[in-house]
Parts: C-alpha cells; sequence; structure tokens
C-alpha cells in the first residue's frame, strides 16, 4: 500500500524480523481493513478464527498472526529480509547475543 501525497507513509518497522506492539493496526477494525486490501479471503479467515478463538491467549494468538500476516506481505523491508534469509546472505547475530536478549526479556 503506498501513501497519497496527503497521507502519512507507512513507518518502517524498527526490526524487518519482529513485529512489536506499536507497529502496524492498533485496533479489530484497523485490522480487519487491510486483511480486506489484502485479501478479502484473508479476512474471512480470520474473522473465522477469531470466533472460534477463546478469550485469553487464543484471541491474542490470532490476532498475532494477522498483524505479522500483514507485516509478510506489505512492508518491503521484511519481504527484503525474507529474500536475504532464503539466499543465505542475511546477517546472523552470535548466540551470545540471542541468550543476552532472552534474558534480558525474561528480567522484565
Amino acid at each position: 500500500m503506498s501513501a497519497l501525497p496527503h497521507e502519512t507513509p507507512p513507518r518502517a518497522y524498527a526490526n524487518p524480523y519482529r513485529v512489536e506492539a506499536h507497529e502496524g493496526p492498533q485496533t479489530l477494525a484497523a485490522l480487519r481493513a487491510e486483511l480486506a486490501v489484502l485479501d478479502p479471503a484473508e479476512l474471512v479467515a480470520f474473522n473465522a478464527r477469531l470466533d472460534a478463538a477463546r478469550f485469553g491467549a487464543e484471541v491474542t494468538a490470532v490476532i498475532s498472526d494477522a498483524r505479522r500476516l500483514i507485516a509478510l506481505r506489505t512492508r518491503p523491508e521484511v519481504l527484503a529480509a525474507i529474500a536475504a534469509s532464503l539466499a543465505g546472505t542475511s546477517e546472523t547475530a552470535p548466540v551470545a547475543a540471542l541468550y543476552t536478549h532472552l534474558e534480558r526479556r525474561d528480567a522484565e
């Protein structure tokens, strides 16, 4: 989706390998609108999964999956990261950096 001159262009994701909570659609209405533009069948499938999900973790998972789907299909930096990963040209982080990240996250 490209922005018209009077619209604010979409912000690039801070990390193309992760969708943060403040990135992407922030309401169910916005999420449904983006899914409808992306693919009407995706919107129908999302609504069915959301209707079938139990409150709590299941609903959160359905919403998170839909937000990731939008990022995967619409953000150029995410598409570039996927292509680089598939081509084997992406930079990998050292294992120590992964453990540092996980320990910091668990401490929060």
